[in-house]
């Protein structure tokens, strides 16, 4: 048998030992971990059934609302948002970073060229060297560090495009309460103007009254008064407007004073929502896919820490020429290699690998931890809309009642008064109520709205 033959034999078993050893990846493979799901959601039974909505949109989830400032408004967060091109930035750096995990798994190639001139030894002539070389490394993934690493890569990556999808989902639901707070506050603001304009006729009335002495001097400033508190809410009324389309105009990536909505015609669409079943929730929601996700990670984080007690193994390779004359630099008897296997142990750290373990395992523990915080979160937040969808519906048939009867007593009031049988503080009385009436009917539809889009949000977006 020859040298040639033995050789042969032994890098060939050297390499099936090696992808022997490769099949085994030190550190606990991951498992999801459990929550318990309830069959129901607690609030659901209070909430009327809802129609079946096949053939709403799964995607653009505010349709619902059927408002198409709205629908504008998102094409253009969509296309925009600066938060949402953060997001996406990251995810674009979490799939490179995978990429650049899944490079260890291969070997790496180099080359190089150099030329020097030195001397060996004191007394030499100095000598010029021509070098080339071809220089091959790979390092065995053994104890499956690398593979760790690239699992590790995948979750994050999955973790990444979860995230965009819950910061897409954040951006919007910001965006849609903002403008169907606004649509509230045009509403608000256009009846706070009748109101007031109302009160500047009784003001008049009763100015021309006191000039025939029907009333006193005190009438007079009571509607007076009456009036300027009127105009003062609908200067705060404008203020909350002015605000909120600023808003809308930073959510869209543009600069508030180069921005400017119109009032609305009429208010949305108030959609009724179906809650679905709970255990649909945590697979929706892109945030629980994120927190998930991230657990994932730490859990492949453990592993590499782990690898780092065992031995590295690397297969090195390079060959090339070496030559003191340029002119036969590339020759035969100029040319040098060398090949073979490399082991490396640390033997001692003073406890560093143990210690991170120990913080690998740590944030693992951190991670599962987060998952369940943003299950039980994402719960109480269906929970909480489902009953806030429910008893602002009944609040709100209360504020329209309470609406209705204190327009009926400011009418009849005012009418009373025109012909002089009640003061002009039944008068203040009944406007007030009225007034209080509507403003607090359209203050529960604004909480209403905000709780309908809190509700999407919280069941992932869609239904």
């Amino acid at each position: 048998m020859t040298k040639t033959t033995i050789s042969l034999k032994h890098t060939l078993c050297g390499a099936l030992c090696a992808a022997t050893l490769a099949g085994c990846a030190v550190g606990p493979d991951y498992v999801k971990p459990k929550m318990e799901v309830p069959a129901a959601y607690k609030e659901d039974g209070r909430w009327k059934p809802a129609q079946p909505q096949d053939e709403s949109p799964r995607g653009n989830w505010w349709e619902v609302y059927q408002d198409a400032t709205l629908n504008r408004l998102m094409d253009t967060l969509n296309q925009q948002s600066p938060t949402i091109a953060q997001a996406e930035a990251q995810y674009r750096q979490a799939q490179a970073l995978l990429r650049q995990a899944e490079a260890g798994l291969y070997p790496s190639l180099s080359a190089n060229a150099s030329q020097s001139r030195g001397v060996s030894s004191p007394g030499v002539t100095s000598a010029t060297g021509y070098t080339l070389g071809l220089n091959a490394s790979w390092e065995v993934d053994v104890w499956g560090a690398v593979r760790r690493d690239v699992e590790a890569g995948q979750a994050k990556q999955a973790s990444s495009a979860a995230q965009l999808a819950a910061t897409r989902l954040s951006s919007q639901a910001q965006l849609a309460t903002a403008y169907l707070q606004l649509v509230v506050a045009d509403v608000q603001l256009s009846k706070l103007t009748d109101s007031a304009k109302l009160l500047a006729q009784t003001l008049q009335l009763t100015r021309n009254q006191y000039a025939v002495g029907i009333v006193g001097d005190d009438a007079v400033a009571s509607a007076e008064s009456q009036w300027k508190t009127a105009q003062a809410v609908v200067v705060d009324k404008r203020l909350t407007r002015a605000q909120l389309e600023h808003s809308i105009a930073a959510a869209l990536g543009q600069p508030p004073a180069s921005f400017t909505l119109p009032a609305a015609s009429q208010p949305p669409r108030l959609p009724q929502i179906p809650a679905g079943l709970p255990s649909t929730l945590l697979e929706r929601r892109p945030d629980i896919a994120a927190a998930e996700r991230n657990a994932a990670a730490a859990n492949a984080q453990i592993g590499i820490a782990k690898a780092a007690f065992f031995p590295t193994l690397t297969l090195g390779a390079s060959g090339g020429y070496h030559s003191p004359s340029f002119a036969d630099w590339i020759s035969l008897p100029n040319r040098v290699w060398s090949i073979g296997p490399q082991l490396a142990l640390t033997l001692f750290d003073a406890g560093l690998r143990k210690a991170q373990t120990d913080q690998a395992i740590a944030s693992y523990d951190a991670s599962v931890a987060s998952y369940r915080q943003t299950v039980l979160a994402a719960f109480q937040g269906v929970e909480d809309n489902l009953s806030a969808q429910s008893l602002l519906q009944q609040e709100a048939d209360m504020q329209a009642a309470a609406l209705n009867a204190a327009a009926r007593a400011e009418t009849i009031t005012l009418n009373q008064y025109q012909a002089g049988t009640v003061a002009y503080l039944n008068v203040l009385s009944a406007q007030n109520s009225r007034i209080n009436a509507e403003n607090n009917l359209w203050n529960v539809k604004n909480r209403q709205y905000a709780s309908s889009v809190a509700l999407i949000a919280a069941l992932g977006g869609s239904w």
